[in-house]
Parts: structure tokens; sequence; C-alpha cells
């Protein structure tokens, strides 16, 4: 099937092929039809399946086939729930307009709303928007959503992580009820079915994948870890492998932060990207991540979604998640459009219930190994590690605790990290 067969203009049918794509992927040939006969939809589909497009261009041949008014009233929202998806999802809604008398903005915070503003008032046919932003905007009178005809939630269940329903339903509250609605998102969750059925009307499910699937050209490993020598893990693999392009999730800004510090003194080029930098030094880290000036970009969750990184070949986990969706998010960075990627996740001893809790929602175990000479110290679980910790490299550590474990060293077998029901140890790995 063609993207003429989906039913799309020409106009259109040029701008994709001049991106490159000739043949619709899953999410497209599926929601395509639907948002074209004006139904609503609510769509699941992981990350680097082609799902913006999914959505953008079947509401670009409905603007461009509608009249409208010369001063172009706002007729088509996308609301995202990060900068950087913003920035993207807009570039995508250029790319895709280039030959459409279409008008489009996207508006975000970390920069000053004068220029958006005024960008407003020349007239927008669709905006592409985060919902604090967009408040704002609408609070100085910026911005109207009376004539809205499409309404876009993309990355809906980010959203929901990120608590922005109220502004969400705020933003409806402004909106005419008779409007098409529309609802992308990585899983069918509960609480995602729970939004859609407060905003869709007798929606179309469209499943692009299985539900919470990983992407199947990522190769997925974990290697048990020294959570005191994970940052030498990275550098070593790093500069051993010769990796030139990789992306690292961390939990906190502060770890990022100090990771990054520590990877320039090790001399790997390395950039932050999270929620305390400004927008300026984000979308610098991430210019640079992509020219491959900088070989390393150390991010929170904030990058989980909206990072469109082509041919990404490496995604480190330096820690886990403690929601195991994020571990899909993160992941779904690497092995976009059918590319191959690589995922490694370093799990210290503390770390060992988030694997299994993202084990049992992948439904596979994920291939472990031992790194020789950088073993846990002890198989603590999470709750109690931060009490084991200290100590734990004496080698000798023993005593009355019957409910303290020997530490892993070479030549000691491991435990499994994700519980009973696995049997033999992980591989060792040598450097």
């Amino acid at each position: 099937m063609s993207f003429k067969d989906l039913g799309l203009s020409d106009a259109l049918v040029k701008a994709v092929k001049e991106k490159g794509y000739t043949t619709p992927s899953p999410i497209q040939e599926k929601a395509i039809p639907h948002i074209l006969a004006g139904k609503d939809v609510l769509a699941s589909a992981q990350t680097g399946t082609g799902k913006t497009a999914g959505f953008t261009l079947p509401v670009l041949q409905y603007l461009s086939e509608t009249k409208h008014p010369k001063y172009r009233p706002l007729r088509a929202l996308v609301l995202t729930p990060t900068r950087e998806l913003a920035a993207q999802v807009y570039d995508n809604v250029r790319e895709y307009s280039s030959y459409l008398n279409i008008h489009s903005a996207v508006v975000f915070g970390g920069v000053k709303a004068a220029s958006q503003i005024a960008t407003l008032r020349r007239g927008v046919d669709i905006l592409v928007a985060t919902p604090g932003r967009l408040l704002d905007l609408h609070d100085q009178k910026a911005v109207s959503f009376k004539r809205i005809d499409v309404l876009i939630l993309d990355e809906a269940d980010r959203m929901l992580d990120m608590g922005f329903v109220r502004d969400i339903n705020k933003i409806i509250s402004f909106m005419p009820a008779k409007r098409q609605n529309l609802m992308f998102s990585a899983t069918f969750s509960k609480d995602i079915k729970q939004l859609a059925q407060g905003i869709l009307r007798n929606p179309v499910m469209v499943e692009a994948e299985p539900e919470n699937s990983t992407a199947e050209m990522v190769t997925q490993k974990a290697y048990q870890v020294d959570k005191n020598k994970k940052t030498e893990v990275v550098t070593n693999l790093i500069k051993n492998g010769n990796w030139n392009q990789v992306l690292i999730f961390m939990r906190t800004k502060h770890g990022a932060n100090k990771l990054t510090k520590k990877l320039l003194q090790s001399g790997i080029s390395a950039a932050a990207i999270h929620g305390n930098k400004s927008q300026g030094a984000r979308t610098k880290a991430l210019s640079n991540f992509k020219t491959n000036d900088i070989r390393v970009l150390v991010a929170t969750d904030i990058a989980a979604r909206g990072l469109d990184i082509p041919l990404l070949p490496h995604v480190i986990n330096f820690e886990l998640p403690n929601i195991p969706e994020d571990y899909v998010h993160r992941i779904g960075r690497t092995g976009r459009a059918g590319a191959s990627g690589e995922a490694i996740s370093l799990v210290c001893s503390e770390e060992t219930e988030y694997q299994r809790e993202i084990e049992k929602l992948l439904g596979k175990k994920l291939s472990t190994e031992i790194i020789e000479g950088y073993e846990p110290t002890d198989n603590a679980p999470p709750k109690r590690a931060a009490t084991q910790t200290k100590g734990s490299f004496n080698k000798n550590t023993s005593g009355g605790n019957k409910s303290k474990k020997k530490p892993h060293f070479k030549g000691n077998k491991p435990s499994s990290p994700s519980g009973r029901g696995r049997t033999g140890a992980p591989k060792k790995k040598r450097y």
C-alpha cells in the first residue's frame, strides 16, 4: 500500500516522498483512513513507528480542504508533554505542509513569549504546544480555542505521568463541544482509557504493536555491577567500544550533571539535558549530539520522549527507572524506523527489584551478565540496601546478622537478578 492509496493528496504524498518515505508504517496505515473519515481515534504505538505522521498528515489534509476565514483562527491543536517533542512535531508539520497553504507554529516554555504572541496574532491554522505555556498565552488573550476543529494529544501517557491532566481539561473546557479528538499513547493503560472516556467520542482503537512491547530491533542486556563502579564501567564501554553516539539515562538532574562532569574529565565529550537546563542549552546539547560534535548525551526521563535521533545505536540505563514503563520509553530512543540498536542497563544490588518489574512488564527476562572486577558487593533488596551498603567492599564481611548476604567476587556464583524461577548464573564479561 502507498500513501496515495490511503487517500492523501498529491501535495502531501510529494512532501512525504521528499522525506524519503514510500510505504506507510503500520500505525499510519491503520490510523490515517479513520482520521480522514473524521472519527475520533485512540491509538497505541511505540516510539519510532511513525505515529507523528500518522496524525499530522490527515489533519493537514483536512485543514487544506476546508475553507477558513482570512484571519486564520486556530483550527487544530497538538498538545505534547515536553518542549523537545513539541519542537519535533512542529518540524514534521512544517515539512509535510511545504506544498500546502497552511500556517503553523509551536509554543512552549523556557523562551520569551513575545515572539510567540506575535506569531499567533498573525494567524495560525495548526499549533503545537505544551500545556503550561499554552494556558499562559490563553490567559494573555493571545490565543483562542473557540474555532478548534481537531484536538490531538500526543504521548498522552507521558502527560498523565507529568501531571498535566488538570491543564488538559482546562484547555478543553474552552473548546467547542463538536470537534474531532485524537489521542496517541505508547500504551493502553487503565489511566489512558479512563482519560480517553472523558475526551473521545466513540473512538476507533488502533494498535500498531502489542501493549507495552519494546522495539524488536533493540538488543537488550543488563550488567550486574557495583553501584560505585558504574561510571568506570560506562567509560570503559564507550572507550573500548569506540562508541560515538550514546544516550545515557539517569534518575535525577544532579546525577546527570555529576556523570557528565566525570565523562568530560575522562576525555569523553558529553552534555547533560534535563529540566533545570535552559531551553537554549537543551537545544544546543541535542543539536551537538545529533551532529556527533559530542559523543554522549546524559538525560533524565524528560528526554525519554520527544528525542528524534536517527539511527541512535546505543542507550545506557545508568540507573534503572522505578517506573517499568519508563524503561520502554527510554530504550525506544534506539532501534527506530527499522534500524538496529542496543540498550544496556547497569544494575546494582539496590535495583534488582526494578529489573524484576521491568521483566514482568516485558514478559521476558533480560540477558544478564557480570563484568569481571565490577561485581555487585551484596545482594540486598532495594528496601534494605541503604543499611547494608556501608562496608560492603570488605571481602571478609561476616557476622551474626543472617539476613546479610555475602558479596560476590570473581569465582562466586551470583544470584539471579530476576528472583526465583531463573536458573544458572549470568555470564561474565571481560573488557
